[in-house]
């Protein structure tokens, strides 16, 4: 594992300068991973991929990883310290995987003994699940009730667009997002929110990271001060030989195991598309301190296999 922290003159030394004309930032084109569509199309392929997962997509983390996504998810829990009363908003989390642990880390008996917390803190504990899709939202509403936590008042539920958040503003204490921020769709609402820091600051940033910038900027509004943002995503591989394994694997094995076990080659060959398409770790973390977070770090994990993004807004 690496973690590095990129410091704000460091990031500063590294942004290039815009080269494309005004007129680029009209486009409607983006894309839905190797194919070019326009922004409309790609909220409904981006849709119907999840719809077409979402009861195997658990299952599909566990075998494509080789159930180290577990590992993953307790690392970022574990960098996100979760502490009772805490409000947290977990984006495109919709069948509860992150969302679970996170309430387990909060209820802990250990963790309550050493900070002696009371019932009323734990009460005051919200952790918003939000997902664009409902039938991701009701794989974790049913995982929920299966861990007899249908009724909890800590879980919430929530049917809601990344991009678009409706929670008030300085209102969470963290949030996640893990293996979603390659799917954001909007490109109207990436340029409204993000030509604008674009065009002062003079970056050279393409239509698809605008899209990621901006749901950095909306997420830099939902959070108090204080408050963490961690992204754990798949990311890029550098190391020689094993990334030629790695990229074997990925589009030789994984649309394969897609069409065997959830019936589906095409959504997970977008996955491993898609994957490609995302900014490498540097230059995402740079995309997180334009947004306006501070002390911006990110850590590799299985020589990049995926990376966690952490950062908190000051």
């Amino acid at each position: 594992m690496a973690l590095r922290l990129l410091s704000r003159r460091t990031l500063g030394s590294r942004l290039l300068r815009n080269r494309s004309s005004l007129a680029s930032l009209h486009s409607h084109a983006t894309s839905f991973g190797f194919q070019q569509v326009k922004e409309e199309e790609k909220s409904k392929l981006v849709g119907n991929v999840f719809t077409n997962v979402a009861s195997s997509y658990d299952v599909m983390n566990d075998v494509m990883s080789a159930g180290l996504h577990r590992l993953w998810k307790e690392r970022l829990v574990g960098k996100l310290s979760p502490f009772a009363g805490m409000k947290h908003l977990d984006v495109a989390g919709g069948t509860g995987d992150v969302a679970f642990r996170i309430f387990d880390a909060v209820n802990s008996v250990k963790r309550r003994e050493l900070r002696k917390v009371d019932e009323a803190s734990l009460e005051e504990t919200q952790i918003y699940v939000c997902d664009i899709n409902p039938n991701m939202l009701n794989v974790g509403k049913q995982r929920a009730a299966d861990r007899g936590l249908r009724d909890n008042k800590s879980l919430v539920w929530v049917e809601g667009d990344a991009e678009a958040l409706s929670f008030d503003d300085n209102s969470m204490d963290g949030y996640t997002i893990a293996f979603g921020i390659r799917n954001v769709t909007h490109i109207e609402k990436a340029l409204a929110e993000a030509y604008r820091y674009k065009y002062s600051h003079q970056l050279d940033f393409s239509l698809s990271e605008c899209c990621i910038l901006s749901q950095c900027l909306i997420t830099l509004r939902v959070l108090k001060r204080g408050g963490r943002f961690l992204c754990l995503e798949l990311s890029h591989v550098d190391i020689p030989v094993f990334k030629d394994l790695y990229d074997l694997y990925s589009f030789q094995v994984i649309p394969n195991l897609g069409e065997l076990i959830a019936g589906d080659r095409d959504s997970y060959q977008y996955l491993v598309e898609s994957v490609r398409r995302f900014p490498p770790q540097e230059r995402f973390a740079t995309m997180i301190a334009d947004a306006g977070f501070e002390k911006v770090e990110y850590e590799n994990l299985v020589g990049g296999v995926v990376a966690i993004h952490s950062a908190i807004k000051l």
